[in-house]
């Protein structure tokens, strides 16, 4: 095969069907057989809708997807690291590779000019085969799933990195404001972390059933004037010690920091917008610590793929729609509507 059937965002909310060729990997490089590929909120917000962002979310045009799991069928010149057959969730973001952060594994954070992300400034995983860095790619243990690893790609590591940012454990109640993919995943895995309570923010009554159904939270409100009563019958009136706003909202991420306990810990990943508060009130007085956290890091993002096949969880519980590539538009319309689960274009 020489060509094959790939997706661009032109924006307008449209979808591009083109025929691309099929990628040589280079030295260091490996070429996957696209297994699963998610739609990402960011996709949504900065690409889909219109092409709004700047920097690291400057869209060229490349080939959509920033969430690609699948199979390596060939090595490039220099690879040691992988097999023919191995299947591999990719970070999707190559820095520099030099720099501080990506010594540390943050190639997100890498503000090199050589930095690219699939799906944003390289080719991503809305085709049928993918090129990708051998470096950025993660074996799946047994028992993790395609979709599982495509999920882990963004989504799910965003939450995990949020939830090590937050110091979850089991002393901590979290509120999550927001359960969209990512708010849903932050849920998942606080549980996992220890959590004893989980109280979810969301005001689309669909999302909201499909946390309760999935057994998600303990407590969820779609009434924001509702929530005061829900955290202080949660808490004794103390607060959540750990909160964490994954919808970028302004009136989500207040609410987040109103009910954060004294003391206790408020993370941010919903991306975009603003936000304003009364600082004495709710940072200073409370003494609480307000973290940003941007995705996560190549370390973490194996640590996650390892405790997931650990303790048999499947981040694919959340995928509400399964598309083909050719059924993208369609794909890409539920997504944006902001009513689903997951959104993911598979191949199975």
């Amino acid at each position: 095969m020489s060509t094959m059937q790939a997706v661009r965002l032109p924006g307008g909310s449209t979808v591009e069907h083109v025929t691309v060729d099929v990628p040589t990997p280079g030295p260091g490089q490996v070429l996957l057989r696209m297994r699963a590929s998610g739609i990402c909120g960011s996709d949504i917000r900065a690409i889909y809708r219109e092409h709004l962002g700047h920097g690291a979310e400057a869209y060229q045009g490349v080939v959509a997807g920033h969430e690609p799991c699948g199979d390596v069928v060939e090595l490039g010149p220099g690879v040691r690291t992988l097999e023919v057959g191995d299947g591999v969730a990719v970070y999707h973001i190559t820095g520099c590779g030099s720099c501080d952060e990506c010594r540390i594994g943050y190639p997100i954070g890498c503000t090199s000019p050589t930095r690219a992300a699939h799906g944003w400034q390289r080719d991503g995983g809305h085709a049928e085969y993918m090129l990708a860095e051998a470096v950025s790619c993660l074996r799946l243990p047994e028992g993790v799933t395609h979709v599982d690893g495509a999920l882990v790609s963004c989504g799910f590591g965003t939450a995990y990195e949020g939830l090590l940012r937050g110091g979850v454990s089991g002393r901590d109640r979290l509120l999550v404001t927001g359960l969209g993919p990512v708010g849903l995943a932050t849920a998942m895995l606080g549980r996992h972390l220890g959590a004893s309570t989980v109280i979810g923010l969301e005001p689309n009554a669909e999302r909201a059933s499909l946390a309760r159904d999935l057994d998600l939270v303990d407590v969820v409100v779609t009434d924001p004037a509702d929530l005061a009563d829900a955290v202080g019958d949660a808490t004794g009136g103390r607060g959540c010690e750990v909160s964490m706003d994954c919808s970028g909202n302004a009136q989500a991420r207040v609410a987040a920091l109103t009910h954060t306990a004294a003391r206790g810990r408020c993370v941010m990943v919903g991306e975009g917008g603003r936000i304003d508060f009364a600082v004495s009130e709710l940072l200073i007085h409370k003494q609480v610590a307000l973290h940003g956290s941007w995705v996560t890091s190549l370390g973490h993002m194996a640590e996650l793929l390892d405790l997931l096949g650990r303790w048999g969880e499947h981040p694919e519980r959340i995928v509400s729609h399964r598309f083909s590539l050719a059924e993208a538009d369609e794909a890409y319309a539920v997504a944006a509507a902001g009513a689903s689960g997951k959104v993911v274009i598979t191949w199975d």
